[in-house]
């Protein structure tokens, strides 16, 4: 079964909620009830030996814990007799039977539930007479891993819960991010790896600080276990959102998973991880989210740590916290000499560019350039992801840096690599294919500058594409075709994102047209500057600034002067304006031969109506 059937038929049940449940409110019960029957069915080939083994240690009087997950053989057991079929076989005393099965569980499934408000939800379900008719429905369909594996159950709930949230105008992207988005992420970031990872019993830890259903850490294990089957890996979380939380928290104990490293709460304000280090990283945080609830916190942490905290390098507006999900993920980096770290974030637009020299945005971006942070940034196509249709850059970050990337950054501009999908999920209609995330992480591995050739026939029709190196020569294009060039990788070294801000005065003029001059203080004969002339500009840190001042601002202003006490350093990344490609207006020639021609068709509509 596919995860588009297993979400169909689960979505099913809606049908048995409608009337007594809104719609926004379907998720407080399939969601449960998924998660239940799933374990349910994990269960029970254990389920008479965990009965026999509590029977046998209680007798004992030993604490049967161990005893028990070891007869599992999960780290989650249940002790009650009961399961989703015997349920069913007491119609009388399902709510109650169906209490005391929720209860057998052991304590880190109890949380699951209790973080869906289970109890809450049973009991409104019983009110309604409902009970029986929801739990049959899912005592019917078979969830155990040899029927539907981990990743369709993976992508069945990412389904749901994008059918939930756009039901209660909820933004799913705080929840999931789509599949394809993962698997680039997690090339970009392994492959730099794969030798050391290829290693029998080489271990890792995989973090994401925004973890919601656990898509990503799902993604980057299957990744690990396929390329490296020797390999140990340790998954690590925080979510802040009740029922993504249950969810990836079930799914992590159904893998075998520690469920203790996935933590409830605000990353930002409470971090569940605290001192911790690792090897990998991933996270995709809600875009232009406010930060205002937990501002107070993170402001007393920037300014009583510093550096010694997670928010040292600055703090953003507080409009969009997405750049402090950036710092927290560089606070959680191994020392280089212990190994290092590399991490993937997805981020939209503004990170680039927002803020002028000295503001908290770009002392942050500068902090990344100038300890040579960032390896790479990858522009992904518009209407990428199933809550919103804006530009998203995927940033991967590193203190262990490859020899021939140190001091650079490698901006590629994938924005085209995309396919139109049969039917929108959302603001999702373009997906990624295998072919695109592979094209894209050559252009990572190869670490060269690159364009693509598009290729167009007589008429104007694309007829194909072609990626080449700088230099190399473009392909011929048919008889009478044309060849587009546009850049997809380019090699940038790190000072060159970076800038001074220089403010520029002239000084005011009396009544006769004279420089006033200060007559007090530090002042005193110099020029008196005219605010109302005041004019700054930003001078590239690899331009000698006298230079720049004697050539662009001496000629239209030669009573000038730059007041050095104001001179800031500022770092921005445009990225979209190294990517431009300038179109040259079409001949006027052609567009007077194309207006004759819509001219003479129109006349002879006309006439023909006239006639």
């Amino acid at each position: 079964m596919n995860h588009q059937s297993l979400s169909a038929f689960i979505w099913s049940v809606a049908d048995l909620l409608r009337g007594d449940y809104k719609q926004s409110d379907y998720g407080k019960v399939i969601l449960p009830f998924t998660v239940l029957r799933r374990l349910d069915c994990v269960l029970e080939p254990t389920k008479a030996a965990v009965l026999a083994e509590d029977a046998k240690r209680k007798a004992d009087g030993l604490n049967p814990d161990a005893f028990l997950k070891r007869a599992a053989g999960l780290s989650f057991y249940n002790t009650s007799p009961m399961d989703m079929g015997r349920l069913v076989g007491d119609a009388d005393n399902i709510a109650a039977n169906l209490y005391a099965y929720i209860q057998g569980f052991s304590p880190e499934v109890r949380d699951i539930f209790e973080r869906f408000e289970f109890t809450a939800q049973v009991d409104r379900l019983s009110k309604a007479g409902l009970l029986y008719q929801v739990t049959e429905r899912f005592a019917r369909i078979d969830l155990h891993p040899k029927a539907v594996d981990n990743h369709q159950m993976g992508l069945a709930f990412e389904e749901l819960i994008r059918r939930f949230a756009e039901l209660s105008n909820e933004t799913a992207g705080e929840h999931f991010t789509p599949r394809e988005v993962i698997r680039l992420m997690v090339a970009l970031l392994f492959i730099e790896d794969d030798d050391v990872l290829s290693k029998p019993g080489v271990v890792r830890s995989i973090y994401d600080p925004t973890v919601g259903t656990g898509g990503m850490l799902s993604v980057a294990e299957e990744y690990l276990v396929e390329h490296s089957p020797g390999a140990r890996v340790s998954l690590f979380g925080q979510e802040l959102n009740p029922e993504s939380y249950a969810i990836c928290k079930a799914d992590m104990l159904i893998k075998g998973q520690d469920v203790g490293a996935i933590i409830f709460g605000n990353t930002l304000s409470d971090d569940g991880h605290s001192g911790r280090k690792f090897d990998y990283m991933l996270s995709n945080p809600p875009f232009g989210v406010e930060w205002k609830k937990v501002e107070k916190v993170v402001r007393a942490e920037h300014e009583q740590q510093g550096h010694s905290g997670r928010f040292g390098p600055g703090l953003p507006r507080v409009s969009d916290g997405s750049l402090l999900f950036l710092m927290h993920l560089l606070s959680k980096m191994r020392p280089a000499k212990e190994g290092g770290s590399r991490f993937g974030i997805v981020l939209n637009g503004s990170p680039l560019f927002t803020g002028g020299a000295g503001s908290g945005e770009s002392e942050i971006r500068r902090y990344l350039l100038e300890n040579d942070l960032i390896e790479a940034i990858v522009a992904l196509p518009t209407d990428m992801f199933y809550n919103t249709g804006i530009a998203t850059y995927v940033w991967i970050v590193s203190n262990r840096k490859p020899a021939a990337r140190k001091g650079k950054l490698q901006l590629i501009d994938a924005s085209s690599f995309w396919h139109k999908m049969p039917k929108s999920l959302g603001s999702k209609r373009r997906k990624m294919s295998n072919d695109h995330i592979d094209e894209v992480t050559r252009l990572f591995g190869t670490f060269q500058p690159a364009q693509q050739a598009t290729l167009f026939d007589a008429v104007g029709k694309e007829v194909g594409r072609e990626i080449v190196a700088e230099g190399d020569a473009p392909p011929a294009a048919p008889d009478g075709g044309k060849v587009k060039l546009r850049p997809l990788s380019l090699i940038f070294g790190n000072a060159e994102f970076g800038y001074r801000s220089i403010t520029v005065e002239r000084p005011a003029l009396d009544d006769e047209g004279r420089p006033v001059v200060g007559q007090k203080g530090k002042s005193k004969g110099k020029p008196v500057a005219d605010s109302a002339l005041r004019d700054t500009e930003n001078v590239p840190l690899n331009e000698a600034v006298e230079a720049y001042f004697a050539r662009e601002v001496k000629p239209h202003a030669p009573d000038a002067w730059i007041d050095e006490t104001k001179t800031k350093v500022g770092y921005e990344i445009p990225f979209n304006r190294h990517f431009y490609v300038f179109e040259p207006p079409r001949d006027l020639a052609e567009i007077d031969a194309d207006l004759r021609e819509v001219t003479d068709r129109i006349k002879v509509m006309i006439e023909g109506l006239a006639a």
